[in-house]
């Protein structure tokens, strides 16, 4: 299991920036992945960011250019960095680790934290 300890959102004017972060408490096994994920009103939840204890980065389309990840896999912790908001932006985020227990994938969501984007 995963705990989560989420911090960060609020409200925002559109094209203003807000940091989100985020520390896990995992439990003997090491964190895989970490990220952020987001759910609108209406909509599925979507792949924010995420970044590998390799190093790796992958960010949606949407808030390429705008948004950075860093995360500390020493401390397991992970940050977003969100810029020139916009009112779509507009979401719960989460944040998101996962990691591999007997071959199989665990994944594990905080419980999320309301960025309000006003245009």
């Amino acid at each position: 299991q995963v705990q989560f300890v989420e911090s960060g959102g609020g409200l925002v004017q559109a094209g203003g920036s807000l940091r989100l972060s985020c520390a896990a408490s995992a439990s003997t096994f090491r964190l895989n992945v970490m990220g952020w994920y987001r759910q609108a009103p209406g909509k599925e939840r979507e792949l924010v960011a995420v970044i590998s204890s390799r190093g790796s980065i992958n960010y949606a389309d949407s808030v390429k250019g705008r948004f950075t990840i860093s995360g500390d896999f020493t401390k397991d912790t992970v940050s977003l960095e969100m810029s020139s908001l916009r009112p779509e932006d507009t979401a719960v985020y989460y944040c998101y680790a996962d990691m591999w227990v007997s071959l199989r994938l665990s994944k594990f969501w905080g419980q999320g934290t309301q960025v309000t984007v006003s245009s």
